[in-house]
């Protein structure tokens, strides 16, 4: 079987479970070895493990992106590891213990902790990654945004979605930034996905109802369906493509 990222190295945040646990496994699967970050190293055991059954080499760092030494530490353990970096896959944020909220019932201390992680701690690590690409003048850079900012439930997890709507600027200005020096910045925007954190929240059954009721397809998108496109703009397919953001969410928002 041809693996579109055979020798490769990749970063992924926030890989112990959810999204990042499976875009780990596939990533694994297509030949990468892994640099994986973490805010529980017991919580990832599981996922290393699995990742090393698959026959690549996997490094694990607890790391909160929302600081920034650790964010300098990922960068560092990257070149120990491995002496370079292919990919980052920004996907670490806060959402889980998330639940539907009133707009103004939010409170002030939610929006900086959300921003904090979710928009200021993908920049720094983008900020010690990068670098280390542009040294290469080659790399893919994929942001983890969510169609929740182009959609009615919008308003029901303001602070998240206010913060994942902007990752949509920051992947356009990103690869503006770094397109002279040979790097793809992308995003995928995944609807509401059946991942242990959203399975968790108050309500997600009805929150499953309506966010299906607005899709093409009709029925609950899966973890697994978000790495098709996680390993596309990851591998030399797509070396072409920059500053786009793809929405992976059954054909509700449709450009």
């Amino acid at each position: 079987m041809s693996q579109a990222l055979k020798g490769k190295v990749a970063i992924i945040t926030g890989a112990s479970r959810g999204l990042g646990k499976a875009f780990a496994l596939k990533y694994a699967e297509e030949g990468a070895n892994l640099l994986l970050t973490t805010t529980s190293l017991e919580r990832a055991q599981g996922t290393v493990e699995e990742v090393k059954a698959k026959g690549v080499k996997v490094a694990l760092v607890k790391a909160d992106i929302s600081v920034e030494n650790d964010c300098k530490k990922i960068a560092d353990e990257a070149m120990k590891q491995f002496g370079k970096v292919d990919i980052l896959l920004n996907n670490a944020a806060i959402w889980y213990g998330l639940n539907i909220t009133p707009w103004d019932a939010w409170k002030v201390e939610d929006w900086e902790r959300i921003f904090k992680v979710n928009v200021i701690g993908t920049w720094l690590v983008c900020k010690y990654v990068a670098p280390l690409m542009v040294k290469a003048k080659k790399g893919k850079i994929i942001n983890i945004a969510s169609n929740v900012a182009q959609v009615p439930a919008a308003m029901l997890f303001m602070p998240y979605s206010c913060g994942k709507g902007a990752l949509y600027t920051f992947t356009h200005a990103m690869a503006r930034a770094l397109g002279s020096s040979g790097i793809n910045v992308n995003a995928i925007a995944p609807g509401f996905t059946a991942s242990e954190a959203s399975l968790s929240q108050q309500g997600s059954d009805k929150t499953f109802e309506f966010a299906t009721s607005e899709q093409t397809l009709r029925r609950r998108g899966q973890p697994v369906d978000m790495t098709g496109a996680a390993v596309f703009l990851a591998s030399d397919e797509s070396d072409f493509i920059t500053g786009q953001v793809y929405y992976i969410d059954g054909g509700t928002i449709m450009l």
